[in-house]
């Protein structure tokens, strides 16, 4: 039996057996309150509404099989406005006043922090979707859903590297352009190292405040230094208002690679036509092998169509925010209690299986392995180019 299809199996098994256990809901019982904030309104609104949406399927699925413990499950739900000081508010608010049972993380790094200094002060259990900095993780009752490793200052962009060798072109300078937001300006920071030490050349690097909206001046001085690569070390929608500047003045940058971007509308823009960016995981085989991730994307291409998301498909953040919960399901049920430090230390020896692979948490400030993938646009979808094992079928890296 192939990797993949043992994974596919234990997924379906692990899963099947927290349906079974659901069965015995009992009737009138008090729900357990999940807790948790998005970035449903600002500049990160474009992904959390994905990650919303991706909430209320799991929740209702989970109901539907029965809930946790014999009681349904209820999220409490609140916009944190892109904000990471209103996220620690909120969360405040969620433990005192609105008395939740358990926590689930914001999406974004400045907010998982956030809520990270409010877990540690309620000794909660947190499991975020895309804790970005593992150093700053230190709180030993979170746990990550994204798996980017305990280092990926160093590996994500190696990674990069690799893929990128890979093109019809291999690139011999770079232009490192980078939001100061907390994840993509600590992941840039090691791009330049790494880059360097791999031969290439660094031809320009600039920085942008975070709700920076203006980028003409940035695409202008990109397009003088006339690098082989782009890297854009960007979050939400920054990689798509710097490629429409770019466009402006006529100007298509060779291989681009973007962190963070917001996936619907990464894809779907003309001027996005070949941007590359990271991924855990893309709706096509093999990660669809797995019948709970083929299930999932059915499921959210459903729901999304009908909430009018301008992308229907599953692809890293949707995946990022499925295995959050997935996550949490598994300690719930492997601990059958709400007992947060009894769920943190299950999980600090567990092996979770998930749609973008198996996930344990025993180095680096409970991350685990790293698993990033690199994926690009083409024909307004993402498909998975690198490593070549998670490629979508017949795919490979294409120039601009």
């Amino acid at each position: 039996m192939s990797k993949m299809a043992k994974l596919a199996a234990a997924a379906a098994i692990a899963l099947g057996a927290l349906g079974v256990l659901g069965e015995a809901q009992a009737q009138g019982a008090k729900p357990i309150v999940v807790g948790s904030t998005l970035a449903l309104t600002g500049p990160l609104s474009a992904t959390g509404l994905v990650h919303k949406l991706v909430g209320e399927i799991y929740v209702d699925d989970l109901n539907r099989r029965g809930g946790l413990l014999g009681r349904k499950v209820e999220w409490k739900l609140m916009d944190d406005q892109s904000k990471p000081d209103l996220a620690r508010t909120l969360y405040e608010q969620l433990l005192t006043a609105d008395k939740v049972d358990l926590l689930m993380g914001p999406y974004a790094t400045g907010a998982i922090l956030s809520a990270i200094g409010v877990a540690q002060r309620y000794n909660k259990l947190l499991i975020s979707h895309t804790m970005g900095i593992p150093s700053l993780a230190k709180y030993d009752m979170h746990f990550p859903a994204w798996s980017l490793g305990p280092n990926p200052q160093a590996t994500v962009p190696t990674t990069v590297f690799d893929a990128v060798a890979q093109a019809p072109k291999p690139p011999k300078t770079v232009a490192i352009v980078t939001s100061k937001f907390p994840s993509v300006h600590f992941l840039s920071l090691g791009a330049r190292e790494v880059f360097k030490q791999k031969g290439l050349t660094e031809v320009l690097f600039l920085e942008w405040e975070f709700g920076n909206r203006d980028f003409g001046p940035i695409a202008a001085r990109v397009k003088d230094a006339k690098p082989d690569m782009v890297w854009s070390g960007d979050i939400g929608l920054e990689g798509n208002m710097l490629l429409e500047a770019m466009k402006k003045i006529d100007y298509v940058p060779p291989l681009h690679v973007h962190t963070y971007p917001a996936p619907g509308p990464m894809a779907a823009a003309p001027e996005t036509d070949k941007a590359l960016s990271l991924t855990i995981f893309e709706e096509h085989a093999p990660f669809t092998a797995n019948p709970v991730a083929a299930q999932f994307v059915k499921t959210f291409k459903e729901r999304a169509t009908a909430a009018g998301l301008p992308y229907t498909a599953v692809e890293t953040q949707a995946a990022a925010s499925f295995t959050a919960w997935r996550i949490f399901e598994a300690s719930v049920v492997a601990t059958k209690s709400l007992d947060d430090r009894k769920m943190a230390d299950w999980l600090k020896t567990a092996q979770v299986p998930t749609i973008q692979g198996t996930l344990r948490f025993d180095r680096g400030n409970n991350f685990g392995d790293d698993l990033m993938r690199i994926k690009q646009v083409q024909n307004k979808a993402w498909v998975t180019v690198w490593p070549k094992q998670w490629a979508a079928p017949g795919a490979t890296i294409k120039m601009p």
